[in-house]
């Protein structure tokens, strides 16, 4: 083993340790009729929680608050009625990732189904990842203002907060632009040349949670636009609510990795979209439940976040995304397979890339370890800059410590670059300050807590990583940084179960801020052997007591590696339960997340 990589692997042996338990919670769902685990695993996922916790053990969406209460949220959506009842021409302008897509989804299906407006009065307008760049970009505004006939109206989702100067550019051209978002406003405020700006953000929105995704808002502001049609008697009382498009929003919600932990919104949309995705109503859910076969029914938020997030979002981060929009949105089973194709080839592709992107990540990591500094900043001068994001958390899970990757940028002398954070640091916060330090190294950035982009003119990278690495610093302090797992504690054998399993699954859905279980424990080793196409996977007996349990690890192994341990071996595990379906029968299976021989 060379010395980067001898330094790599010693950085990158997470450490096991037990996530703290709230005393307070713990005692109180307990009282509330939760079992010693549920009211453990709720305990240390909602700290300092005193909110109601019926909300978020059994989501439903009677805990929904009225978007009325949305900022700018009435004065949107009586525009957006203005323009279906007087025909005009309205773009839709979304980011080109899942959540983007899923909001161009429901605002177009609204429209179009729920309040008449013929096909050809939209224009979608989602840009290029690459050519075009995140947000209304500048050649999103060359587009939209070279449309025929032009948009009078455009509605942004996912995007919009901090583009003012394209949105004056649009308004100067006449047309309205409604910003709905929710990434971070920047200091300054809401875009003023926007007609309105519903962003939950804002400072003086009052509507209670500020976590939802872009597709959230998105679907608040469309039913309130049906409201307000509904009132000006220019649709039938009787037009259907929105609630169908909650599947959308799940999966939105889902892969923009938005918490799933002390919000009862997300909750609710993620627990009642599962419910509409799994009739299979929709021919992009049934294409996908045949490709990953019939014991992958019903999918669960994990589906979501690992199978469709992934697809959707491997197409534009290689290419236009189009194809995607096309499959959500396909009405035939066969035009969804074949954009599903497309999705599928472009995300193996994009596994390839980001496992050479990787490689040589881990290796420009190398000086930051040795420094100990408080992020990793990258430049991979060929990497693909549809996947530094990955690849970024990549670096989190191996190192602990946020990451920021960059490659180069289409405009000249330019970098582009994403970043991804951990627990205890607000990243878009953190590009503040760096902007405060730097402002000639960051013209442009946006995002949130736990993800964001930036812009980095390349002879400023050195100036833009010394400052990004002062303002981490001042926001983690003596933080110890180390690539870490939080286990929810060992379970006994008669706990190693199905029912322990569905006991655990009436707690989700499980996702940001409210992981899934990963518990911990000693197990001898009866059998292993290599599987998949490389034998980087191990499928292995593992016994514990008198119990005996089939359990698999994935990417175990590096391609031709042998395991470090072999039957009758005793390994720590670091594992999650889960149930393995085979031709319409269940058993128990452990996922193995982290072993190491004791």
């Amino acid at each position: 083993m060379t010395q980067v990589s001898a330094l790599s692997q010693q950085n990158s042996q997470p450490r096991l340790e037990p996530r703290p338990l709230d005393e307070a919670v713990y005692l109180r769902a307990q009282s509330e009729g939760l079992s010693e685990l549920q009211a453990r695993l709720l305990a240390s996922r909602l700290p300092g929680y005193t909110g109601e916790l019926a909300p978020l053990v059994s989501p439903s969406l009677r805990y929904l608050v009225h978007p009325e209460q949305l900022a700018d949220g009435r004065r949107a959506a009586e525009r957006i009625a203005q323009a279906v009842s007087e025909g005009e021409s309205i773009g839709i302008l979304t980011d080109y990732d899942v959540d983007g897509i899923t909001s161009h989804v429901v605002i177009r299906r609204t429209l179009v189904e729920l309040f008449g407006v013929p096909e050809h009065k939209l224009h979608s307008l989602i840009g290029h990842r690459i050519h075009d760049g995140y947000g209304i970009s500048l050649p999103l505004v060359e587009r939209t203002l070279s449309l025929k006939p032009l948009p009078t109206l455009v509605i942004t989702a996912d995007c919009g907060s901090s583009d003012e100067p394209r949105i004056a550019r649009l308004k100067a051209a006449g047309i309205d632009v409604v910003v709905s978002d929710h990434h971070a406003l920047p200091l300054e405020g809401p875009p003023p040349s926007a007609y309105a700006c519903v962003n939950p953000t804002r400072s003086d929105c009052h509507y209670p949670d500020k976590t939802i995704a872009g597709c959230m808002v998105a679907w608040l502001l469309m039913s309130l636009a049906r409201g307000v049609l509904v009132e000006w008697g220019a649709l039938p009382e009787v037009t259907p609510k929105l609630s169908p498009w909650l599947s959308y929003v799940a999966l939105g919600t889902v892969a923009d990795c938005v918490s799933l932990g002390g919000s009862p919104a997300n909750r609710a949309v993620v627990s009642y979209g599962l419910t509409l995705i799994n009739r299979m109503d929709a021919a992009c859910w049934r294409a996908m439940a045949a490709r990953l076969g019939a014991d992958s029914v019903p999918f669960n938020a994990e589906t979501l976040a690992f199978q469709m997030g992934p697809r959707i979002n491997a197409r534009s981060r290689l290419d236009d995304p189009y194809a995607a929009l096309h499959f959500m949105l396909a009405e035939s089973d066969g035009v969804a397979n074949r954009q599903l194709e497309v999705l599928d080839q472009d995300n193996q592709s994009r596994k390839a890339i980001e496992a050479d992107m990787a490689e040589e990540a881990r290796a420009l990591a190398v000086p930051a370890l040795e420094a100990n500094e408080p992020a990793v900043v990258v430049l991979l001068e060929d990497g693909h800059p549809g996947v530094q994001g990955i690849v970024a958390s990549r670096l989190v899970q191996a190192y602990g410590r946020p990451a920021v990757v960059l490659t180069r940028a289409a405009a000249p002398n330019m970098l582009t670059g994403s970043g991804r954070s951990i627990e205890g640091l607000h990243l878009r916060d953190a590009l503040q300050r760096t902007f405060e330090l730097a402002p000639e190294a960051l013209p442009r950035f946006g995002g949130h807590s736990g993800a964001a982009g930036v812009g980095v003119p390349r002879e400023q990278l050195a100036a833009f990583k010394a400052a990004f690495l002062q303002a981490v610093g001042e926001q983690l302090g003596d933080t110890p940084l180390y690539p870490r797992l939080w286990t929810d504690g060992e379970l006994s054998t008669a706990q190693l179960s199905l029912t322990t399993l569905v006991e655990i699954e009436t707690l989700g859905p499980y996702g940001r801020e409210f992981d899934p279980p990963l518990f911990e424990g000693r197990f001898i080793v009866e059998a292993l052997r290599p599987v998949g196409a490389e034998g980087s996977h191990l499928m292995m007996e593992l016994s514990m007591g008198a119990v005996t349990s089939k359990a698999i690890w994935f990417r175990a192994l590096t391609p031709g590696e042998l395991p470090s341990f072999s039957v009758g071996d005793t390994l720590h595990c670091a594992y999650k339960l889960n149930r393995n379906r085979w031709r319409g029968r269940e058993s128990l299976q452990l996922m193995v997340e982290h072993a190491s021989p004791v």
